[in-house]
């Protein structure tokens, strides 16, 4: 019976959001679908909406405009809300056709686009709850062009025990392919917390699931936070640099001596945590990586060191960090 009726309401999601899919944010190219460019790639730079949301800006979209960049990840709250897109007393969500619609309007009526939704799941203790999340969350990206979507793959009822943990997470990921099997949407697992941060775990679910759909949400200084020392950090991005869709681009600037260290996991990251163009990561290296398996996403801010500086300082740490990544671009040869 309760599969019954998951199964109609999927069926309903489908139907009302297929005359949104039909509308001109379906024709509109997704970066899932575009070709890399020869040399020099046409990514977009794009912040956190948390980012964002800190600027002293009437809307999300002047706070993008102040800071330089075009893309924006967008948080989703279980109903559909998306409580980070402030606009005076507007409210943004993808809950129906109707929310979408005027998502969508204003997108374009300020020239600015989602690279990716991001997504708070807790797959192990409400799954299918989840999974049909996941599932509408997927038809509205369509609607709006949106190529990816974060997940948050993280054992909370399986903490200890992580190969049963794996094994739930490759059926989920299954699953979620299946769900979603008529879209060209991406799935990115950020590597963060204690599991996806090991390159094993990370291995074994993407082979487990077997999809070029599913794959990573790159957070650059992750792995180093996990306590990976720095020159291992290349090896990593270039192993799983095949499977990435979206980016969180962030860095840690921590003292000599500890950098070639494997550290305790989170190590003092309150007090190392910095901008991108301050921290040890060398982003012209990662950028080259990413430009070499044919990466077609964005380059995503998130700055998690903002709480260090006055609120008077963020939009031009954010305006410099993404300066910093255009100029990468620009490089590449």
């Amino acid at each position: 019976m309760y599969q019954s009726k998951e199964h109609s309401r999927r069926q309903l999601f489908k139907g009302s959001i297929a005359s949104v899919v039909a509308a001109s944010w379906l024709r509109a190219t997704s970066q899932a679908e575009s070709k890399p460019a020869a040399s020099r790639p046409k990514w977009t730079i794009a912040c956190r909406d948390a980012n964002l949301r800190t600027l002293a800006k009437a809307n999300i979209f002047s706070a993008m405009e102040a800071i330089d960049v075009d893309g924006v990840e967008v948080q989703v709250e279980l109903d559909g809300s998306c409580p980070n897109l402030f606009e005076a007393d507007k409210k943004y969500s993808i809950a129906n056709k109707k929310n979408i619609k005027i998502l969508g309007d204003a997108l374009r009526r300020h020239k600015k686009k989602i690279t990716a939704f991001c997504l708070a799941n807790r797959f192990d203790e409400r799954t299918e709850e989840e999974v049909d999340f996941v599932a509408k969350t997927a038809r509205a990206a369509v609607a709006l062009g949106v190529p990816a979507i974060r997940l948050d793959i993280v054992p909370r009822r399986l903490k200890d025990k992580e190969d049963e943990f794996l094994k739930f997470a490759v059926e989920t990921g299954r699953r979620i392919i299946k769900e979603t099997n008529d879209t060209k949407v991406r799935f990115g697992i950020e590597n963060h917390g204690g599991t996806t941060n090991k390159p094993e775990f990370l291995r074994k679910l993407f082979k487990g699931v077997g999809s070029k759909r599913f794959g990573l949400t790159l957070d650059t200084a992750n792995f180093y936070w996990f306590g990976h020392p720095l020159s291992k950090l290349y090896e990593i991005y270039s192993e799983f640099a095949p499977w990435v869709c979206h980016t969180h681009c962030k860095s840690i600037q921590y003292p000599k001596a500890e950098q070639q260290k494997r550290r305790q996991m989170g190590w003092e990251y309150g007090k190392y945590a910095c901008p991108i163009y301050e921290g040890d990561i060398d982003f012209k290296r990662l950028v080259a990586v990413l430009n070499k398996n044919s990466y077609t996403g964005d380059l995503c801010i998130e700055n998690e060191s903002l709480s260090r500086f006055p609120k008077e300082q963020h939009q031009s740490i954010l305006a410099r960090e993404a300066a910093f990544l255009r100029r990468l671009l620009k490089e590449i040869k």
